[in-house]
């Protein structure tokens, strides 16, 4: 499918893909946190390789977000995974940037995944999607909309019949979510806070510590 626009340099994108035939793409904890490097690694400009990184004995996960990756293609702004789909938030820094790091990304993992499960051909469904992110009250909703994402894993045990969750259990659930930037927003110290070079967005959106309850008003706002 065509995309009606080209990225371009400076501007804010929401990518995202899913699994062939909504198939889950991570299948346990090992392969998010798999995602999680490649996250870190694939942005750059050298091309580093997780299996020439050993040095003769297997890296310890914080290891790999210490290793030299080079210029970063994209700045990364948030992000989520959910067990058939992903959701990332990037601003373009340099001209195909967004293209170079995905390719790199989707391709990386997808031999992980094959290799790993003895399966071969594409994991995801057609090549990654992605939305212009025009306003800053639409980038404000995807950050709500993508750090709530994995309430939808919970709400599978329901909540009570409402459509915004109890929002004690939600936070609760979040707080323990490992997988979504949200816990970098409330500042927790993770090595996979590597991941982000946050540079050039506004005070404002860098200090991001909206309550869980002003992140769901914010959310049902939109989905009204």
């Amino acid at each position: 499918m065509q995309r009606n626009f080209s990225f371009s340099v400076g501007e804010i994108y929401h990518l995202y893909n899913r699994g062939v035939n909504k198939q889950p793409i991570f299948l346990n904890e090992h392969d998010r946190v798999r995602f999680l490097i490649l996250l870190y690694l694939c942005n750059g400009s050298n091309d580093v390789h997780i299996s020439n990184n050993n040095q003769g004995r297997a890296l310890i996960e914080r290891e790999y977000f210490d290793l030299d990756k080079g210029e970063p293609l994209v700045e990364i702004i948030a992000y989520c995974l959910m067990p058939n789909h992903f959701h990332l938030l990037v601003k373009e820094k340099e001209e195909g940037g967004i293209s170079k790091f995905m390719l790199k990304l989707l391709t990386g993992y997808g031999m992980y995944f094959n290799k790993r499960n003895q399966r071969t051909g594409p994991i995801f469904e057609g090549r990654f999607k992605a939305k212009h992110v025009f306003e800053d009250s639409y980038l404000e909703y995807l950050l709500a909309y993508i750090h709530l994402n994995p309430v939808k894993i919970k709400d599978e045990e329901g909540w009570n019949g409402k459509s915004i969750p109890d929002l004690a259990r939600a936070k609760e659930f979040l707080e323990d979510y490992r997988f979504s930037s949200y816990l970098f927003f409330l500042g927790q110290d993770r090595p996979e806070n590597s991941i982000f070079n946050i540079e050039a967005l506004s005070e404002e959106v860098l200090g991001e510590q909206k309550n869980l309850k002003e992140l769901v008003k914010l959310w049902s706002d939109f989905e009204v």
